[in-house]
């Protein structure tokens, strides 16, 4: 359940400390025990920046990740792990990131490592905050994965990991996760030329058997590879499809698009509650606590308080940690100045 009004969430992901960037890269030095400690130092890093900036529901930062989804694929049996990019100089762009061949049946035995990660996050965390834990949505992991004559297109490969995620997902509440977002950005991005009725379904049968039993959310974004978008930026081709969706909560991306289609959280509101974008996590322009506020106050004239979360566009991981505290105290600031108008 929901706290209060104009809550404050993150979406998932946080910068890593500049040492663990370092040491991702040299992984081989270390030894079993020290990967263990600089985990549990990476998550109470992140946890401190977020309880610090005063945020009512926190996350572990995805500290023990490759971006928010790369590290499941390390999880997934039947597949080569990843093949050399087509391109790898240059601008960046997803042409960059390179596909895994499928070579049998896809399988994960021992899950997607949401459990554990959850379970570090629980075993690290002050108490207060509501813990929210990620898992990305079978679609949007389908899209690294080479078809083969097993699995002939898209759509059979997104078929095929649907029964595995929804069984990280039955794992996770199981745990005692009481929020989880499914993190579906692929069908935001490619809503405009895809049926958005057959993605509903896809994401529906996905969390039939964690709905009502968990906070369930998910996140429509339109791309954060190095702080570019890869999908056409408009939410009208989802809706009213996407109002279907069996969610407690849809967060939806704004700042960056300077609050275009905002009236639509009124239509998000009246089925669920609306989770909006404030902070443009692509900038550097550190949004002050009155432009937060003022921000809170044009979602007010779509949507009732009570229906309302705050949080950044999409996870922080590609904006520097320096720029990701100020937004994010900034941002709770800002939101509790006008909570308390209200």
């Amino acid at each position: 359940m929901k706290e209060h009004p104009l809550r404050t969430t993150v979406i998932g992901s946080y910068p890593f400390p500049s040492w663990l960037e370092h040491a991702a890269e040299h992984l081989a030095a270390f030894g079993p025990d020290d990967i263990a400690e600089m985990q549990d130092d990476a998550v109470v890093a992140a946890l401190g920046d977020q309880v610090r900036a005063g945020l009512d529901v926190v996350t572990d930062g995805e500290q023990t990740r490759f971006d928010f989804n790369l590290s499941f694929y390390g999880y997934l049996e039947g597949i080569d792990l990843e093949s050399a990019s087509p391109r790898r100089f240059g601008p960046p762009a997803h042409d960059q990131r390179g596909r895994h061949a499928i070579t049998g049946p896809l399988q994960a035995p021992h899950g997607l490592g949401a459990v554990e990660e959850f379970a570090r996050l629980k075993r690290l965390a002050p108490a207060g905050p509501t813990l929210k834990a990620s898992v990305p949505g079978p679609y949007t992991l389908s899209g690294r994965l080479v078809p083969n004559d097993q699995y002939s297109d898209r759509w059979a490969v997104t078929e095929a990991l649907l029964p595995i995620v929804r069984s990280e997902l039955e794992a996770l509440c199981t745990a005692g996760c009481t929020e989880l977002t499914v993190d579906e950005p692929s069908m935001s991005c490619y809503a405009h030329r895809e049926d958005p009725a057959r993605f509903v379904d896809i994401f529906n049968r996905t969390v039939e058997s964690v709905a009502g039993k968990c906070r369930l959310s998910t996140h429509l974004c339109f791309g954060n590879f190095k702080g570019r978008a890869v999908g056409l930026r408009r939410y009208a081709p989802m809706f009213p499809a996407f109002l279907d969706m069996q969610v407690d909560e849809m967060h939806v991306e704004m700042a960056s698009r300077e609050f275009a289609e905002l009236e639509i959280i009124g239509q998000i509101a009246a089925k669920m509650d609306v989770a909006v974008g404030i902070v443009d996590v692509k900038s550097y322009y550190i949004e002050t606590v009155e432009d937060i506020a003022a921000r809170v106050e044009a979602c007010l004239e779509y949507a009732p308080a009570d229906k309302l979360s705050f949080a950044p566009d999409c996870g922080l991981s590609q904006t520097a940690r320096w720029a990701a505290k100020q937004k994010l105290a900034n941002m709770v600031a800002g939101v509790r100045a006008v909570r308390e108008k209200l």
